[in-house]
């Protein structure tokens, strides 16, 4: 009887030690990693998702637009909202910058350099006007100034001398930069044709405007 109990205990002891046995690599097991690439295999971490990362916004989705961005739409080119007088001491110079300036602004100096600005601008647009007018007057400012018999102060292709270290003339040279650039309208618009009020030509046209001592037609 003790025999039997001793001999059960031990086939008892053996088949628990084999059924916990780890299992054996062998040779030709395939690695996870490779051998001697000094990698060191990373724990996976997971990352729950808190109430505050699901009501934050899509990091991939577009940015709303704020109050007030309209950065996507066509910003329309806008005359300044200055005064004439304060266009004219912003560009005012003795230089022009190009030919076809000094044209408009030698036009405007000896037609109406003791006019009011408004009156100066008015002769201009009518430079401009007549360059602009698509073949009824030539297409330049030299040529609408040059053209025969249009301006008296014009000899040929000359004109007289000119103090251009004179307020006037550096005050002409403005007001040609703002008709050149469109930067004001003028009080007399549309006008093709301006006399002296000294003079009455009797002209069949449009009266648009009376500025300084002169009168505008179209």
């Amino acid at each position: 009887m003790t025999f039997s109990i001793r001999s059960a205990i031990t086939v008892l002891a053996a088949l628990s030690a084999s059924s916990v046995a780890p299992a054996q690599v062998t040779q030709d097991a395939e690695p996870l990693i490779a051998a001697g690439s000094g990698v060191m295999p990373v724990p996976a971490v997971v990352q729950t998702l808190d109430n505050e990362m699901l009501t934050s916004p899509d990091p991939l989705a577009p940015l709303a637009k704020e109050d007030g961005d309209d950065s996507d739409q066509d910003n329309d080119t806008a005359k300044p909202s200055m005064d004439l007088a304060s266009l004219v001491a912003q560009y005012r110079n003795d230089d022009p910058g190009s030919r076809e300036r000094e044209c408009l602004a030698v036009g405007i100096y000896f037609e109406s350099k003791s006019e009011p600005l408004a009156g100066q601008l008015a002769v201009g647009e009518v430079i401009a006007n007549r360059a602009h007018s698509g073949g009824r007057f030539p297409s330049s400012y030299c040529g609408v100034l040059f053209q025969r018999g249009q301006f008296s102060f014009v000899s040929g292709r000359s004109w007289p001398a000119i103090a251009r270290s004179s307020r006037q003339w550096q005050n002409a040279v403005a007001i040609a930069q703002i008709v050149d650039q469109d930067l004001k309208d003028s009080a007399a618009p549309g006008a093709l044709f301006f006399h002296a009020k000294r003079v009455s030509p009797h002209w069949r046209l449009t009266r648009v405007a009376s500025i300084g001592n002169h009168v505008f037609y179209r």
